[in-house]
């Protein structure tokens, strides 16, 4: 069996909803990051034998496989096939699991997996409202007694099952503007971050950071899904735009091109959980990459887990932080998560694993792991390996 290993990762800037991305074409901000993802490492794109990319709404501009019409927008040789996958926000987490995977077969020696979602232009839950038809067949509907439930509504029950609550989860929030403000004024994103020109300007910076945000302040906010509970628009995630894009080849491929590696990958992990709870899959995933790898989480150095709701990574937190959560929270995240610098769908996955790879060689921590729970009730874990 192959090596697997990462020798550039590389992401546009987060745009919010209707903000500084919404004039870019989803097949061209997807385009930006695969040219400059290849330009970056200095290979000829000719080399990259397959494009997999993750995407939620693969509806209008987003559909007829994007993968392929970014490629071929990105100048790539018409030899470079793509393909796209859904599995919804774990999406491009997906993607490089099965280039990694494919790559480790021997079934490629270079692939890209990629990530793109603008939401301000195809809207989330467009595919369901325009049919034909609903997602949900009557013998899925039969099986949970039609309790399938909003992600904020889960999100919620997740909360109530680990026992966070509403301060804690308003400082996880804050916790995430502050770290992701001092991850911009450090210049921690400039390595990743490939600049956009929209109407003629270069735009590099995320969009969705808050300064100033405190518990306080996020403490006057009504609850966004029902009025009894203590999920709000400010310690959930950002509708976002955004695109990423992660080059992925064989140890020995990346010695033939006199590339350096920045990590390996170590292990992969799929869950599934109750799709009324859905989001609480992190925590077998989690369970599963250490296991495969033979580590413990004491072994991990970094963790990225996905800000959907601020109640995920505050129940993982308290699944795996032991009797001191706290001193896991200084590990995870450690840049600000989904809640400040957003959540573009079929990207994000890819996003964590751009930012954890980057920070891990900055920082030089060994092992990094990713989780991000997923519509349906899914979960996808990564752990990577510093080279």
């Amino acid at each position: 069996m192959y090596n697997a290993v990462v020798v550039e990762a590389v992401r546009t800037p987060l745009g919010k909803r209707g903000g500084q991305l919404k004039d870019v074409h989803p097949v061209d901000l997807a385009a930006d990051v695969l040219a400059a993802v290849v330009e970056r490492a200095g290979i000829d794109p000719a080399l990259v034998e397959d494009v997999i990319m993750g995407c939620v709404m693969q509806t209008g501009e987003q559909g007829f496989n994007i993968a392929r019409n970014a490629a071929l927008a990105a100048g790539f040789p018409e030899s470079v096939v793509g393909t796209t996958i859904d599995r919804q926000c774990g999406s491009s987490q997906q993607s490089a699991h099965f280039a990694a995977q494919g790559v480790m077969a021997g079934a490629y020696d270079v692939v890209i997996a990629a990530g793109i979602e603008s939401m301000s232009r195809v809207p989330m839950g467009i595919t369901a409202v325009n049919g034909p038809g609903v997602p949900f067949g009557p013998k899925m509907q039969d099986r949970y007694e039609h309790n399938l439930v909003p992600q904020g509504i889960s999100a919620q029950m997740v909360a109530d099952k680990w026992g966070v609550s509403r301060t804690e989860m308003d400082q996880i929030a804050t916790d995430s503007h502050a770290r992701a403000l001092k991850a911009q004024e450090e210049g921690r994103f400039d390595a990743q971050i490939v600049a956009v020109e929209v109407r003629g300007e270069m735009v590099g910076r995320d969009e969705g950071v808050r300064p100033g945000t405190s518990v306080e302040k996020l403490a006057t906010l009504s609850p966004a899904f029902n009025p009894e509970h203590d999920i709000t628009a400010g310690n959930a995630s950002q509708i976002t735009d955004g695109a990423v894009a992660i080059l992925i080849m064989s140890e020995e491929k990346a010695t033939e091109l006199g590339l350096k590696p920045l990590v390996r990958f170590k292990a992969f992990s799929l869950a599934g959980d109750d799709p009324i709870m859905m989001l609480s899959a992190p925590m077998a995933a989690t369970q599963k990459a250490l296991d495969r790898a033979d580590l413990s989480i004491e072994d991990i150095g970094l963790f990225e887990i996905n800000e959907a709701f601020a109640s995920v990574p505050g129940a993982w937190l308290k699944e795996f932080g032991g009797g001191d959560p706290e001193a896991l929270w200084e590990k995870t995240n450690v840049n600000g998560g989904a809640i400040a610098l957003g959540h573009p769908l079929g990207a994000s996955g890819g996003r964590l694993m751009t930012t954890l790879i980057h920070e891990m060689v900055r920082s030089g921590t060994k092992y990094g792991l990713q989780s991000m729970c997923e519509g349906g009730g899914m979960a996808n874990g990564t752990i990577l390996e510093l080279v």
